[in-house]
């Protein structure tokens, strides 16, 4: 299992994205976590497809675009003209999620779907086969800086249980007040994306991300031998 850092873009400083996706790089990160908020689903608002289109042009990282937004199928195509690699929709905002999977599979994006702390993982059981990736929101969605609800480790760990039963290779993604204190319990119950959004670009960038970096890598190296 390949365990990522996909820091949360939505922390960064729009000024310097390019210089900070640098350092990114250099600490050996090829994911970026990039949520779209529409006011509606959540209260933020942040940005869209020309930023996006804007990024893509400077980076060859994967880009997992989390559409907090309602409606999502509307807008498929233009995020994948836009450059999205993964299309991570929510399940408590997507009205057909099944055909909406479809859809994004049809023009070539993998497929996410987010749910939020209170949804239970029962949503997931007739679409799960249709996931490359579950993630796990461990605040309520809208604003950064959030602290981790515990009772999310329990979700993490009952889905990494649903996943395995079935022999799928989905990700499970973990995005919400994950930090280097607490990332050993998230990925101990089963998760293997991390999304971090101040954790990382709060203070000093390399630093943290190192930090991160350092924390998959022993963990994988523990599961390696155990």
């Amino acid at each position: 299992m390949n365990y990522i850092l996909s820091p949360s873009l939505l922390s960064a400083d729009f000024g310097r994205m390019g210089e900070q996706l640098k350092i990114l790089e250099d600490c050996g990160v090829n994911f970026t976590h990039m949520d779209v908020m529409d006011g509606m689903f959540v209260p933020s608002i942040s940005f869209g497809m020309p930023v996006l289109k804007s990024l893509r042009t400077q980076s060859d990282f994967i880009f997992d675009v989390h559409l907090m937004i309602e409606d999502p199928e509307r807008y498929l195509v233009a995020f994948k003209e836009a450059g999205a690699d993964i299309l991570t929709i929510h399940a408590e905002a997507c009205r057909h999620l099944d055909r909406t999977l479809h859809a994004i599979r049809y023009l070539g994006m993998k497929t996410g779907v987010a749910i939020n702390p209170s949804t239970p993982i029962s949503v997931l059981e007739h679409i799960l086969e249709l996931c490359d990736m579950v993630l796990v929101m461990s605040v309520n969605p809208g604003f950064g800086g959030q602290s981790y609800i515990p009772y999310c480790t329990d979700k993490i760990r009952a889905l990494r249980k649903m996943v395995d039963e079935r022999g799928l290779s989905v990700n499970i993604s973990v995005d919400g007040g994950v930090n280097l204190s607490n990332v050993d319990e998230v990925l101990e119950a089963g998760a293997n994306v991390i999304v971090a959004g101040s954790a990382v670009f709060a203070g000093d960038i390399e630093a943290n991300t190192k930090g991160f970096m350092q924390k998959l890598e022993d963990f994988a190296a523990k599961q390696t031998k155990s």
